[in-house]
């Protein structure tokens, strides 16, 4: 974990509620994908945690849905600097991935799977990606998984874009290596329900602290408990305790 300021660089909307927050600064304890960042806003108690969407040694980008009154403020900054910590959470490990690996995200779970996808394919693996979407309005990024080179499908609910239904139904008949998924936890049950292989999971909880001092956000696992900041936010499938 680092703590540093870190200069805004562009902070634009990508949809409806869904903003792309560049930021420059010294990246070097963002060293995985999967990781997480915990930024300051002026006017919260607590500091905002958001996945590191991608990063280079220059910066970082963070994509992020305006849902409360810290991403509200967020969202109207164009310019200054930021209080951030980085490096945070365990982040995905590529080493289970074998040669095609399926990443899975729902709703705005695809920010994290963004800089895995670009990870996995440095590494000389086949990428496949399905995202899903409430509406075509919300399908953000979809060309930028395909320019990376990644078959990519899309599920929207309501059926405006790609198949209808959820990302389960394009699952259906896959052949895959291993997985990595994030998105809402009510859909990581059904993806781990009809999965055929081994695979990660990056959960979404709220926090407090954001690198476990706190505890606020531990959660039950089959091998006791853990805080989603410190040994998560990625568990893997055999270690997650469904609730009932």
């Amino acid at each position: 974990m680092k703590q540093g300021k870190f200069e805004i660089v562009e902070n634009l909307p990508l949809a409806k509620d869904i903003m792309s927050l560049r930021l420059g600064g010294d990246t070097g304890a963002i060293v995985r994908p999967g990781q997480f960042v915990n930024i300051q806003v002026e006017g919260c108690f607590l500091r905002r945690p958001l996945s590191v969407c991608d990063w280079d040694g220059s910066g970082f980008t963070v994509v992020y849905r305006i849902q409360g009154r810290g991403t509200e403020l967020l969202s109207r900054m164009r310019e200054g600097s930021l209080d951030v910590l980085t490096g945070l959470g365990n982040g995905f490990d590529t080493a289970l991935a074998g040669d095609a690996p399926l990443l899975i995200g729902g709703g705005m779970g695809f920010t994290p799977l963004y800089s895995l996808a670009k990870t996995l394919i440095k590494e000389g693996k086949r990428v496949r990606v399905i995202l899903g979407f409430a509406s075509k309005e919300q399908a953000v990024y979809v060309d930028k998984f395909r320019a990376l080179g990644c078959e990519v499908s899309v599920c929207t609910e309501d059926g405006s874009l790609g198949i209808k239904g959820y990302v389960t139904k394009a699952m259906e008949g896959l052949s895959y290596s291993h997985f990595y998924t994030c998105g809402p936890e009510a859909m990581f049950k059904a993806v781990s329900d009809c999965s055929v292989t081994s695979g990660q999971f990056s959960f979404e909880q709220r926090m407090g602290c954001g690198f476990g001092a706190c505890m606020g956000c531990s959660c039950e696992t089959l091998y006791g408990v853990k805080r989603i900041c410190r040994e998560g936010p990625v568990l893997v499938k055999e270690e997650i305790k469904w609730r009932t």
